[in-house]
């Protein structure tokens, strides 16, 4: 039997949220002992996942981040992902927008969640410049690790390597830990909408030119998905006030290669006014 958390630890709770399109999975952590205080009077961090990604693909990240910043957490499956409902359709070009529109109203209202800070991986740091751009009174600051803000060939690369490495069965079985029967969807989505010729011009400038609030970027400098220019470009365009961190000897999962310094990075970036 493992030990009891200690009383200022985390304690995960699990959701589920209805849909047009079906139930969406949701986790949250909230630091015991912090009721009434830091994690009521600071806004929540909201967890957007990257292309093959879920919420036990965080791993520990999202209890560790709440408690170095005191700050409720709560990440969720995209639908067709993890434990949420699946999806049979072709991911459109404008996915990305569609998913930052459609579904944070419905997790703030079922998990009664007002400003929020979103940070998104990959994938879900487009989504989360997206997110901010759509609700700019109650965005107070955005967050990316990794994100891509345009297709350049050093992603289209990895991705066609990535999924010539999937070509082997035991690859997708991994991926079905997280999955189940969606991970042949899961993988698709990715690797076909990215190398779709009508996605080769795919760019975040719209949603950029829209984001006021604080962006913090953070990109590996050995990110095999995307060079410099990718966080260069984030931190050019938006609005508001950014910061750009490459971090030395680290690749396309910051959160795992390094997380002390992440966790670092984001606790002082989210303590300023």
């Amino acid at each position: 039997m493992s030990p009891d958390p200690r009383p200022s630890d985390p304690r995960p709770r699990d959701h589920r949220i209805a849909t047009p399109q079906g139930e969406i999975f949701a986790r949250s952590w909230e630091p015991e002992g912090e009721a009434g205080s830091a994690s009521d009077a600071a806004p929540a961090i909201l967890l957007v996942h990257d292309s093959l990604g879920a919420v036990t693909l965080w791993r520990d990240f999202p209890e560790a981040l709440a408690r170095a910043t005191g700050r409720r957490v709560v990440a969720y499956d995209r639908l067709g992902f993890g434990r949420s409902a699946p999806r049979a359709d072709r991911l459109k070009r404008g996915f990305i927008a569609e998913e930052a529109r459609e579904i944070p109203p419905l997790l703030r209202e079922a998990l009664e969640i007002g400003r929020f800070v979103v940070l998104g991986h990959s994938v879900g740091g487009g989504m989360a410049v997206e997110i901010g751009a759509a609700f700019p009174q109650d965005c107070a600051a955005v967050a990316t690790i990794s994100a891509q803000s345009f297709v350049e060939p050093r992603t289209l690369e990895g991705i066609r390597e990535a999924k010539a490495a999937f070509a082997d069965p035991a690859a997708l079985e991994r991926l079905a830990r997280h999955h189940g029967e969606k991970a042949r969807w899961v993988l698709d989505a990715w690797t076909e909408t990215w190398l779709a010729p009508e996605f080769a011009d795919w760019t975040l400038d719209a949603a950029l030119g829209r984001l006021t609030a604080p962006l913090l970027v953070l990109h590996g400098e050995q990110d095999e998905y995307g060079s410099a220019a990718q966080p260069e470009r984030l931190a050019r365009l938006t609005q508001g006030p950014a910061e750009m961190r490459l971090l030395a000897d680290c690749g396309h999962v910051p959160h795992r290669e390094k997380p002390q310094e992440v966790l670092r990075i984001l606790s002082e970036f989210l303590k300023r006014p």
